[in-house]
């Protein structure tokens, strides 16, 4: 069970069993005003990227090779990349350091503000606007909040902010594709996104 989702439940009126199903997709879509399209994109989406709502804090626990392939602006040799290989909260610091509003490597902005959420809201800046739009301003001292019980509450102001809901007409291969590159930058996860939205779809008939 997801204590994230029990939360999310316990705040639409469904059952908080942590169990996600057509009950809670149908009492979100009627707790927020959602159509089923809207509905279906969303949960399809965020529960791909929890693994099924288990899982809302970036995993960082890269090898060497992985470091270089995913940022070899940070990690642009073999050298680099082995004094940070395994070390999550230092690869953070190296990562992050320095941009989206995070000070330099040592300030431990990095991993302070590493992704998390259901959509992962990642540096000090993203933040600082999850914490204004939510009107919750202990987020950006305590932003283990957005792995927590505001989990899922932080991906519904995402696609409030970035005008997401908008974009969810119809449940097409289009239409889900575009959602999907919007909020990943590109199509990773495509696929198993795609069987979900189609399939939380059929739920809200």
């Amino acid at each position: 069970m997801s204590d994230q989702l029990k939360a999310f439940q316990a705040e639409i009126g469904a059952v908080d069993d942590g169990a996600f199903g057509p009950a809670t997709m149908k009492a979100a879509m009627a707790h927020f005003g959602w159509t089923t399209p809207q509905a279906a994109h969303f949960f399809g989406n965020t529960a791909h990227e929890t693994g099924d709502y288990t899982v809302f804090s970036e995993n960082l626990n890269y090898s060497a090779d992985g470091l270089m392939r995913t940022w070899p602006a940070h990690f642009p040799t073999a050298d680099i990349a082995n004094a940070y290989a395994r070390q999550p909260e230092k690869i953070a610091n190296r990562a992050y350091g320095g941009r989206m509003g995070n000070g330099d490597e040592a300030s431990g902005d990095g991993w302070k503000y590493r992704g998390r959420g259901a959509i992962q809201t990642t540096g000090r800046l993203n933040y600082q606007d999850v914490a204004n739009g939510m009107n919750r301003p202990d987020i950006t001292a305590d932003p283990d909040l957005l792995a927590g019980d505001l989990a899922i509450d932080s991906a519904v102001y995402f696609f409030t902010k970035n005008h997401i809901w908008a974009m969810c007409t119809d449940v097409s291969d289009a239409t889900i594709a575009h959602v999907r590159h919007v909020l990943n930058g590109g199509f990773i996860g495509l696929p198993d996104v795609a069987v979900r939205v189609k399939k939380y779809a059929s739920w809200g008939v």
